[in-house]
């Protein structure tokens, strides 16, 4: 019993290290003669402690424990979650194992809180931006589609424009999530789950006998949830979803490549946005976004219909916001 409660002892100790330190993650890695731990905070890893095997190894079987995972499979990937309140909010722990050479499990933990709501306009460092992402979500229907590299924060700025369309505009709101990162109260969320049949394809033709106004898909990544995410877009639902495209013109031709139509396109969508996330100060990050909408969104498909290249003003680039950010930055005066 005693070793029992060292062990949740310990384990509760790494989730509130983690949380002052500010990290998003938690990396439980196993070495030749005991397990390394990094946090994760702004895509960086930083070295946190070390543990013996034998209490490391208890650690990673007492959060499997905790997530509803096999504690005696210890050869094949596993994931799950659990729910704890601390430090007087409630949080969400992702949990994934890996089997390494070293015949030990290796062990990621992200870190989610639950019940966020970040208004656009905070998190977007620039006015104009949050404005057009909230003109674009007024939308009674269409297709709003995010990319951007993992990590970038897609998930955050979906969350924060289904909430807008929520509580500002009155919209009824699904979203179908694999996972669900963070339970929102005011959303009815749907998790994807295979095993039960609950594929992105199948829940979104269920979602859509249930009467949305908005319909938020974590990802499209196969051809017939981009058909039904299209389908939607097409019958009086407003579908904001992510998609893995180098940036906003490129995810024409990732569609095309799922088998969208370009006259399908040009129909359902109305904007497609690029984000990523850049450091304002010692302890905040905020998003810049590409956005291709409107007249600029027109020409794209237009020339993509042409079989020309198009390219987005030089300004509205988010390379070019990217460059022209980190040039202020060093050229801003500092304070003594």
């Amino acid at each position: 019993m005693e070793i029992e409660s060292v062990v949740e002892s310990k384990s509760m100790q790494l989730l509130l290290k983690a949380l002052h330190f500010g990290a998003s993650d938690i990396h439980v890695i196993p070495g030749q003669g005991s397990y390394f731990i990094h946090f994760r905070k702004y895509g960086k890893l930083f070295p946190a402690s070390n543990l013996p095997n034998e209490i490391g190894d208890r650690i990673i079987s007492y959060f499997k424990f905790l997530s509803a995972l096999d504690i005696s499979e210890k050869r094949k990937p596993q994931s799950g979650s659990f729910q704890k309140e601390m430090l007087n909010t409630l949080y969400a722990f992702r949990v994934s194992t890996l089997p390494s050479i070293f015949k030990r499990e290796s062990l990621v933990i992200r870190i989610l809180v639950q019940n966020s709501r970040l208004p656009i306009s905070s998190i977007s460092l620039h006015p104009n931006s949050a404005e057009k992402l909230t003109q674009l979500v007024s939308n009674r229907q269409g297709l709003l589609l995010f990319c951007g590299a993992t990590g970038s924060g897609k998930t955050t700025s979906l969350y924060s424009l289904v909430n807008h369309a929520s509580e500002m505009l009155a919209r009824h709101v699904i979203s179908l999530e694999d996972p669900v990162e963070s339970n929102q109260s005011n959303l009815l969320q749907i998790q994807v789950n295979e095993r039960a049949g609950v594929t992105y394809a199948t829940g979104l033709k269920a979602i859509l006998r249930h009467s949305p106004d908005v319909i938020m898909i974590g990802e499209i990544r196969d051809r017939e949830t981009a058909k039904i995410a299209v389908e939607a877009a097409l019958t009086g639902h407003l579908v904001l979803s992510t998609i893995h495209a180098k940036d906003t013109v490129n995810c024409i031709y990732r569609l095309l490549d799922l088998n969208i139509s370009i006259e399908e396109i040009r129909q359902a969508v109305i904007g497609i946005v690029a984000q990523s996330l850049v450091q304002v100060g010692l302890e905040e990050r905020k998003a810049i976004y590409e956005i291709l909408s409107d007249l600029n969104l027109v020409d794209a498909i237009a020339a993509t219909m042409r079989g020309e290249q198009y390219k987005l003003p030089h300004s509205e680039r988010l390379s070019n916001q990217l460059a022209s950010y980190e040039v202020r930055k060093r050229n801003a005066p500092t304070t003594s």
